[in-house]
């Protein structure tokens, strides 16, 4: 890679390998909730429809964040909805090495540099659909001691096409400028580790919600100064409230029963547009994971980015009452 910031080819394809390679990787910040769930389902899905490896991985790179015993919640919650991972589970934080050893890589080919700006300091930059994008002001040189680590961008476009939404195109630093791949207190950024994982793990298609599909083109950015494979990228609809927010912890979703998770399942498979028979429920779990795989369709999930969860309940499934 050398010093070269040449982005012409920078475009995302499926990687080669002999097999399918999935993942699942929730971030430990408190139990798994229906949001999550049908991302697990359909990355799950997707792996087992191409006879692939389905890998679990815990990215606990953010202490401050985490809750105690998210983890091993997120786990049993897996297990209990009758998810079965091959291997076994990654833990991101014990690929530190890993992590440090592409920081200094990219540092010693002159393509990221400290950067000492505070966000007061930013607080008149500019700002863009993906948030402030930074104006370069320590591209040159800094001299504060307290420093986060930025990547360097170009203006070339970053395009891939995604498996749902079509072809995807951003031009970095004019949308985003360098962004942030170590923060200032030390910590790995989420966009470097989840990049160096990907490829430690063979990764050969990420599945995912549309919600991080805007983080993609910067880590395809980051894979290609690395060498690294791009995978193929598959971003879901999210699921909502009925206001249209997020289904998510900061916004007050709940955690997913883990008693009689049958019903919760077919509502994930609704969601996910998979037309489940009414009936299905009254089957065992096995039974309704046979159908799922057998009947699993990307087709009606073209374009879609977004779920209501009211909506979901209103299929005549028996929801539990904290997804109404």
């Amino acid at each position: 890679v050398g010093n070269s910031l040449n982005a012409s080819s920078v475009t995302g394809t499926i990687a080669t390998a002999d097999q399918y390679v999935g993942r699942f990787a929730p971030s430990p910040t408190g139990p798994l909730h229906f949001g999550s769930l049908v991302a697990a389902v359909a990355s799950y899905l997707q792996a087992r429809a191409h006879d692939g490896r389905w890998l679990v991985r815990i990215e606990d790179i953010d202490p401050p964040r985490e809750q105690p015993g998210a983890s091993d919640l997120i786990l049993e919650a897996l297990e209990r909805y009758g998810f079965e991972w091959d291997g076994d589970v990654i833990y991101q934080s014990r690929n530190h090495a890993a992590h440090e050893a592409a920081l200094q890589r990219l540092l010693e080919d002159g393509l990221a540099y400290p950067c000492g700006c505070s966000r007061r300091d930013l607080a008149n930059a500019p700002r863009g659909p993906l948030g402030i994008i930074y104006p370069g002001t320590c591209r040159d040189g800094c001299v504060a001691r307290e420093t986060a680590i930025r990547l360097r961008t170009t203006d070339d476009p970053v395009a891939f096409v995604d498996g749902l939404q079509g072809a995807i195109t951003q031009r970095l630093e004019s949308e985003s400028g360098d962004f942030v791949i170590r923060r200032r207190d030390g910590l790995i950024a989420y966009q470097l580790a989840v990049v160096v994982d990907d490829e430690l793990q063979g990764i050969t298609e990420v599945v995912r919600g549309i919600d991080i599909i805007d983080s993609t083109p910067r880590q395809i950015w980051l894979q290609r100064l690395l060498g690294f494979r791009t995978p193929g990228y598959l971003h879901i609809p999210v699921v909502t409230h009925p206001d249209g927010d997020k289904l998510s912890k900061l916004t007050g979703a709940p955690a997913i029963p883990l008693e009689d998770v049958r019903p919760v399942l077919i509502a994930a498979l609704v969601a996910l547009q998979q037309d489940p028979p009414t009936t299905l429920a009254q089957n065992t779990l096995d039974d309704i994971w046979g159908w799922a795989r057998e009947n699993w369709n990307l087709e009606p999930l073209q374009g879609l980015t977004a779920v209501r969860v009211d909506q979901i309940a209103g299929f005549g499934l028996t929801v539990t009452p904290q997804l109404q």
